[in-house]
């Protein structure tokens, strides 16, 4: 019997489900909006059946068709992968699909690398990304719309398991010509008089913030943003320190200008970055390997 649907519009299909919006579905998946509405009309033409009552303002939502459908779908690729998983085992290799979310600030500076080394090595292995903020990670790992995340360990739910990787300690990000750039090493209250720029992310403001809880003095915050970028050309021009807790290989602000990195010695411990994933799955095969990648090329 020929099927008349592929694994990827089943994919396209539960998750706009889920999502009711083909374009969160586009910003999970990193999938073109075009290419997801094509392929679910295509899929609603092959199966002769109307999957989604398309209303622009409140978005899709499943018809009776759909509801019954999208159940057995979900069945239908969670026995694909199984499969996958099967014949990997079989051949002793690492293949398959892996889909890694990311907070923004690994994507920019590590996870790039990451994906090519990978890939490199198992070329079996096809490797797909997600930027994300922290709860989204959480809920994508759990939707199984995403394998694996890298993140840091904080406030994790129970039914998640943390691997960790490597310790990330606090540098201070300075133009060449302030006042502390001359420093080899700084301490929180010479911080307390000069202007900071935020990098105000989810959980890494709290995290940069908890520096000056712990010693009484309060930073001037002079800017605030939620880029790396564009912090690093703040700092560089000239508005303020900032504090980072990845040094980025590169020594410029995005405009050319050169930035200084002095560690910052604080009673704060060094932040913890790993990789996230649900309880029982890290032991798998392209799992352990995709981890080991990690701790080589981050340590």
């Amino acid at each position: 019997m020929q099927l008349r649907f592929t694994l990827r519009q089943l994919k396209y299909f539960t998750v706009t489900a889920h999502t009711g919006s083909i374009a969160a579905t586009s910003r999970i998946l990193n999938v073109s909006s075009p290419s997801i509405s094509t392929a679910l009309s295509q899929l609603e033409k092959d199966l002769g059946a109307v999957l989604f009552v398309r209303r622009r303002p409140q978005g899709l939502s499943l018809t009776e068709a759909g509801r019954t459908l999208s159940a057995q779908a979900e069945v239908i690729l969670n026995n694909a992968t199984e499969l996958t998983r099967m014949a990997g085992m079989v051949s002793h290799s690492i293949q398959g699909h892996l889909h890694l979310g990311c907070l923004v600030s690994f994507a920019q500076i590590v996870v790039p690398k990451l994906r090519r080394s990978f890939e490199a090595a198992h070329p079996a292995v096809k490797l797909s990304q997600s930027e994300l903020t922290q709860s989204e990670i959480f809920t994508a790992l759990r939707q199984g719309d995403i394998d694996l995340a890298i993140s840091y360990a904080i406030d994790l739910p129970n039914d998640l398991e943390f691997q960790a990787i490597k310790s990330l300690p606090p540098f201070v990000m300075l133009a060449p010509d302030h006042p502390l750039a001359k420093n080899e090493i700084l301490k929180v209250e010479q911080l307390a008089d000069h202007a900071m720029v935020l990098l105000d992310l989810p959980l890494s403001s709290d995290y940069f913030l908890s520096f000056f809880n712990r010693t009484g003095p309060r930073p001037i915050i002079a800017e605030r943003t939620k880029d790396l970028a564009v912090a690093r050309s703040l700092v560089a021009n000239g508005f303020g320190f900032s504090v980072i807790n990845y040094r980025p290989i590169g020594t410029h602000a995005p405009d050319g200008k050169p930035l200084i990195f002095v560690p910052l010695e604080s009673e704060v411990p060094p932040l913890p970055v790993g990789l996230l994933s649900l309880k029982g799955l890290a032991s798998r095969s392209i799992y352990s390997a995709f981890l080991d990648l990690c701790r080589e090329e981050m340590k």
